[in-house]
């Protein structure tokens, strides 16, 4: 059916419509006339535009109230989608974790949701939330650790008992953390992949030092050490209601609500209080200049470090803020204006003043420019820290600085969800619930005098420490020409290896009685001591990610650390070389020197070779002491903890022949365990010449031995790297 005007057009001819069409034209002109003469006469330019006084805005209220528990309830109801979020914010996290177990956080977090309750696995909770496009997931920060939930309303008192449950009931399963932990895992084995990454972390140890709890961060013998027993101890720790802020937002009606969550958590007992954040740590580095060498980038990363920073309930808060606006508020800030825009040196800078909830942050100004500008612009960065004292701030800056904050400030609270997570966020650290209610008088206030009296409090230009992440043959100066330059030293340590600068304990008297029982059972000390070279051939299966795989491997040990391994795979052979100086593999497409990571787990690994070991029970860097005993079948194992130079890890003896059972260490994967199923006599020494390994809880391989050559031939050429075609 034609509508009314369809009709009506209908009935025109074309030269009607062409006189319609000319008719609405020109009154569109002539409405338009006045309007553009009156911009015309009021600005000329963009400058010349006067923006209107920005409308007051009535921020919607949540409602509050508190259980006799101690749990804090905020509800916001939000009628516009038929969806709850919910949050319970808890306090305990990262910053509340002993150093030797940095990671615990982050374990807590992934494995809390997918490790299930006592009543229902993980993967059932998948399937019972999937099938309702629900979601319930947990996570954890450097001060709080949180659970969450999303859900349709029709779903809500179905999903709720699950984010109850998940909350007070978590099961933590082993099978869950050990993903987690191989997970953890591999972040580490990445972590000086980016640039950016690397060097937030490094500028913060220069601020917080490596022992503050904002620097810590996880090792592979940390996140190893990392046990159930260690999770379940934390939400024993910290989860009672008195150390939660629950918040809900979303279509419910808040009486009905307050009353269900005062039937579900009521009853919940209070426990501990979390304690009081620590003061902020300080680093005591000397001001200059910090290297971290970077060879695989065409771009420097460089960084200003500094301790200026206040916190958000200090009265210098307002004055700070409106200086780093003028310094790196985006295009129209100092740093771009000056650095990016005149001189052409950057791809971005920016930064300033720290500004924390809780406790004292840092100074920090990052910028990223071409390796053959880095010098050029460390020194630009160093002129534009100076220029906030000799360069005086502009009633231009100023009003430009404030009215960006000012227009920014509605879209942090443009949701009734963001204004619940404002109000939960204002009570987990204790500010007033109005705080927001006073930002946009407190920077209209800001004067430029009080810009200038922050800028000279908390920038101190001769005290800022710069860091530079590079590749140093590229510089368009020497780095030494900008002050006294210090390497970061960012190796990983490698599964196992003892910290840096650590001393190994002393071998205890049992630990030393136990591993002469071992050379004894292997062959005895003299013929360990004549042992210069072993052949060991075999077949292995090995687990990978697209199924198991067979590989045969021929591998010649040449004492004390050289080895040559050739593996035959379906995709084809492939060698590796160790020696002292080198490590390289070559295959068909040819030879390509071996990753400094990977180099360094290879010589982790020929540190725990079992007669590498054993040629060096007199030597001070190795130890072994007996920390226990553990049931191996019909044996009772003693524990024997060897300190290899560095690399630890522990073998199960049996203590009445000198039988190694089990071997167990710490790999990129996760904890490893090596059951010798087999040993053999070759020549005088016993070897092990059936295995199986289990890698972060899984089977992961095994293999069998057919050959052992005991001193073969060796011909030196086999650890040279084949010269290129």
């Amino acid at each position: 059916m034609k509508t009314v005007r369809n009709q009506r057009e209908d009935r025109l001819q074309p030269v009607d419509r062409l006189k319609a069409v000319r008719t609405l034209a020109v009154g569109a002109i002539v409405a338009l006339m006045p309007l553009a003469a009156a911009v015309a006469q009021v600005a000329s330019t963009y400058k010349e535009i006067k923006t209107p006084k920005l409308h007051d805005f009535k921020v919607p209220q949540t409602k509050r109230f508190q259980l006799s528990n101690g749990m804090v309830v905020f509800l916001m109801e939000d009628h516009e989608l038929p969806l709850i979020r919910g949050t319970a914010r808890v306090r305990g996290g990262g910053r509340d974790v002993a150093g030797d177990k940095a990671g615990l956080a982050g374990i807590l977090g992934s494995s809390w949701r997918t490790g299930g309750t006592e009543s229902k696995t993980g993967d059932q909770l998948d399937d019972f939330l999937e099938a309702r496009a629900a979601r319930v997931e947990t996570g954890a920060s450097e001060d709080s650790t949180n659970v969450r939930m999303d859900v349709l309303k029709g779903d809500f008192e179905a999903v709720f008992p699950v984010f109850v449950d998940l909350l007070e009931h978590p099961a933590f399963r082993q099978e869950k953390i050990d993903l987690a932990k191989t997970q953890a895992n591999t972040g580490i084995s990445r972590r000086n992949d980016d640039p950016m990454g690397l060097g937030n972390r490094e500028a913060a140890k220069l601020a917080y030092g490596v022992n503050s709890p904002y620097t810590r961060q996880a090792e592979y013998s940390s996140i190893a050490s990392i046990t159930r027993d260690d999770l379940v101890s934390f939400h024993h720790r910290f989860v009672y209601p008195n150390n939660i802020i629950l918040g809900f937002a979303g279509d419910f009606d808040s009486s009905a609500m307050e009353s269900k969550i005062r039937q579900t958590f009521e009853s919940w007992p209070s426990g501990p209080a979390a304690s009081k954040v620590a003061p902020t740590e300080r680093n005591s580095a000397k001001t200059g200049v910090y290297f971290i060498p970077k060879d695989d980038v065409t771009q420097s990363n460089i960084y200003l470090v500094g301790n200026g920073s206040v916190m958000r309930n200090d009265p210098d808060y307002f004055a700070v803020g409106v200086m780093n606006e003028i310094l790196s508020g985006g295009f129209s800030g100092r740093l771009m204006n000056k650095i990016r825009s005149e001189m052409g040196l950057a791809y971005g800078v920016g930064g300033g003043v720290g500004q924390e909830w809780d406790h004292l942050g840092m100074f920090r100004i990052w910028m990223g420019t071409k390796s053959e500008s880095t010098a050029q612009a460390v020194q630009a960065l160093r002129d534009q820290m100076s220029a906030l004292e000799s360069k005086p701030f502009t009633s231009e800056e100023l009003a430009l600085a404030k009215e960006s904050i000012l227009n920014s400030f509605i879209f942090t609270m443009d949701s009734k969800a963001k204004i619940l997570n404002q109000q939960m966020n204002l009570e987990f650290y204790g500010y007033p619930a109005d705080y927001y209610s006073k930002f946009v008088s407190g920077i209209e206030h800001v004067s430029a005098e009080d810009v200038a009296r922050v800028a000279k409090k908390y920038v101190s230009p001769n005290q800022l420490s710069v860091l530079v992440i590079g590749k140093e043959k590229d510089f368009d100066k020497p780095l030494a020409t900008l002050g006294t330059v210090s390497k970061i030293d960012i190796a990983i340590p490698e599964p196992g290896s003892a910290p840096a600068g650590s001393k190994p304990a002393a071998s205890n008297a049992e630990g030393t009685a136990l591993i002469n029982k071992v050379a004894q059972y292997v062959g005895g000390a003299a013929a360990i001591q004549n042992l210069k070279a072993m052949r060991r051939v075999g077949s292995m299966s090995m687990r990978t990610p697209q199924g198991p795989m067979d590989v045969e491997v021929d591998e010649i040990v040449s004492f004390p650390d050289s080895s040559h391994r050739v593996m035959k795979t379906p995709m084809g052979e492939m060698t590796m070389v160790m020696t002292p100086t080198a490590a390289f593999m070559s295959s068909p497409m040819g030879s390509q020197d071996i990753p400094a990571s990977q180099r360094a787990a290879m010589q982790s690994e020929s540190k725990q070779d079992l007669f590498t070991v054993l040629r060096n029970t007199n030597n001070p860097d190795y130890t072994f002491s007996v920390v226990g005993t553990e049931k191996i079948g019909e044996i009772n194992a003693q524990v024997l903890q060897v300190n290899a130079a560095g690399s630890n890890f522990k073998w199960y003896v049996d203590p009445s022949n000198g039988r190694i059972l089990r071997k167990v260490s710490t790999g990129r994967q996760g904890e490893s365990i090596t059951e010798y199923t087999e040993w053999k006599m070759f020549n005088g020494i016993n070897v092990p010449v059936g295995f199986s390994v289990t890698t972060a809880g899984q089977p992961s391989g095994g293999g069998k031995l057919t050959t052992v050559e005991i001193n073969p031939t060796v011909d030196p050429k086999m650890f040279e790297k084949p010269v290129a075609k």
